[in-house]
């Protein structure tokens, strides 16, 4: 395992900021890199010298969260509670979801500091640029800043996955939980949508809850987590949004069908209505089933999907993005169906490419007993008569990934992450 002294920090991104640096990748597009920050301070071994004794004491609390002091001591507490996988089980009362009212607010920049603290032996996080995509058309409004990441169950990750390549410590959940935060953290989503999420009670509800998120998760009907011993339950979609930025008006969970039949696998749709300019979109979340073979019943969950979401977005009067582990490569029909869409759908990521109509070459990249797996299966679709792309986060280069492919000691989950910067268009085109 990587040893190091301290852990590098990556400084969190700032957006729009006037003083990034900017080179250009491909024709067109523009290279956003983060500002320069501090030096990284050392890290601190308070987390991980405490939670023993913690545990025990977070975990016997009431349901309320009291007043738990200044700076990181209720920092600790809030990560503290979400350090044993199996606290959730033995104390159901956190299964229910907290009245926000109640939830003390915490600084992300100080929970950042406390994940690298936990992870001050694993080796620095990746750079990643966000790639600037505007076509100098200037937006009066902020931008939407969306990530999709389908980020591992940890009952799969450990039993079912097969990770050959993958050592069994950078996997233990007490460190690729900070991980995963780390992530969220540093790239500052306005809405969050993940798949295969099995820790949402314990640890992203309670802890993105008191960051300013409202979430919503809906699990799969039979989750294959459950099969797995020790298992933290069912795995499923989860969707979350900054309550300072929008006001929910509507909100559906969906099981998918296909063939008329209710599958095992769901998606989230969400009516939100931003704050600052009273606009409305939908966004939804969803996670298509896996496997070779299975590609027409995809793409019958696919038409069902999109049949909902016309009625949703009353025949895309509303503005829409779809997030999601689609499970398919750009050649598969469901595919094809959402780029042929009356919802005037795009995928965000082609944008990348120097052509603009290409998909990246890969989202997930894994060895798994059967072989090594490389392929394009997560998307961002978004409604491109009513919104533009203003940038979008590039992905890991191979290097990067390295020989092992993922997860890994540096990077949480076999899918990457996708982010991207959203703007309304002033005078949106009517559809053809």
């Amino acid at each position: 395992m990587y040893q190091s002294p301290r852990r590098l920090c990556s400084a969190l991104l700032t957006r729009d900021a006037p003083g990034l640096r900017r080179r250009s990748p491909a024709p067109g597009l523009r290279r956003l890199s983060p500002a320069p920050t501090a030096a990284p301070r050392p890290a601190s071994p308070r987390l991980l010298a405490a939670a023993p004794a913690a545990l025990s004491a977070a975990w016997t609390q009431s349901r309320t969260v009291p007043s738990m002091g200044n700076g990181t001591s209720r920092l600790y507490s809030a990560l503290a509670k979400t350090l044993n996988s199996s606290a959730a089980s033995q104390h159901p009362e956190y299964l229910v979801s907290p009245d926000p009212e109640h939830l003390e607010p915490i600084d992300p920049k100080e929970l950042l500091e406390e994940c690298r603290a936990v992870l001050h032996t694993r080796p620095p996080r990746f750079q990643r640029d966000f790639v600037d995509l505007r076509a100098d058309c200037p937006s009066s409004h902020p931008s939407i800043r969306v990530m999709q990441w389908n980020i591992l169950a940890q009952a799969l990750g450990e039993g079912k996955d097969n990770f050959v390549q993958c050592p069994v410590e950078a996997l233990r959940w007490e460190e690729r939980k900070c991980l995963i935060l780390e992530e969220i953290l540093a790239y500052q989503p306005d809405i969050l949508c993940l798949q295969e999420v099995d820790h949402y009670f314990d640890t992203f509800q309670p802890l993105l809850g008191r960051l300013g998120y409202q979430g919503t998760f809906f699990p799969k009907p039979w989750s294959p987590c459950l099969d797995v011993e020790h298992n933290n339950g069912p795995d499923g979609c989860a969707l979350f949004f900054l309550q300072n930025r929008f006001k929910l008006v509507n909100s559906a969970n969906i099981r998918l069908t296909a063939m008329t039949l209710k599958t095992n696998q769901v998606a989230i749709a969400q009516t939100l209505e931003c704050k600052e300019s009273g606009r409305q979109f939908c966004i939804a979340v969803t996670h298509l089933k896996a496997r070779t073979g299975w590609e027409r019943f995809r793409s019958a969950q696919g038409c069902d999907l999109l049949q909902n979401l016309q009625s949703i977005t009353q025949g895309a009067k509303i503005p829409l993005i779809v997030c999601g582990d689609f499970n398919a490569e750009p050649t598969e029909e469901v595919y094809r169906h959402f780029a042929s869409s009356s919802l005037n759908l795009n995928s965000a990521y082609k944008l990348l490419s120097a052509d603009g109509q290409s998909e990246p070459p890969y989202t997930t990249w894994k060895i798994r007993t059967s072989g090594e797996c490389r392929h394009t299966l997560d998307y961002i679709w978004y409604s491109q008569h009513a919104l533009s792309v203003r940038s979008a986060l590039d992905l890991l280069t191979e290097e990067q990934i390295g020989p092992n492919r993922l997860p890994s000691f540096n990077y949480p989950s076999d899918h990457l992450s996708l982010v991207c910067d959203f703007s309304f268009n002033e005078e949106p085109a009517k559809l053809l």
